[in-house]
């Protein structure tokens, strides 16, 4: 049942963006930052009842905020040359690329 919770909570905040988005374009822009996927995966780890694994799940979700802001830049610089949702694709590239190299960076620069 918690699943179903979960995934009510990500579906109310899906149709919240999509009615701001008819209103005007900064809601539908500053929702995504209310943190609901934070809530559902923080709630998942905390009811392992692990206060050391919930810490751990903050600081993770903590240090994607580069490869969130990287996103970002990338949408708002392709727009002008792309498709939206190519451009949207070339953002999540971005993203990517830098939270690969956020959590794998050190590991990989430790073998060097």
């Amino acid at each position: 049942m918690d699943v179903v919770w979960k995934g009510l909570l990500g579906g109310l905040v899906t149709a919240l963006i999509v009615l701001a988005s008819k209103r005007g374009n900064v809601l539908p822009g500053i929702l995504p930052l209310a943190p609901t996927f934070a809530i559902i995966a923080l709630l998942a780890v905390g009811a392992k009842g692990e206060t050391g694994g919930f810490r751990q799940a903050c600081l993770a979700g903590a240090k994607t905020i580069p490869a969130y802001l990287v996103f970002l830049a990338g949408c708002y610089l392709l727009i002008d040359k792309v498709d939206e949702r190519l451009a949207i694709l070339g953002g999540l590239t971005a993203w990517l690329v830098v939270a690969l190299l956020i959590f794998l960076g050190p590991k990989l620069l430790q073998g060097c």
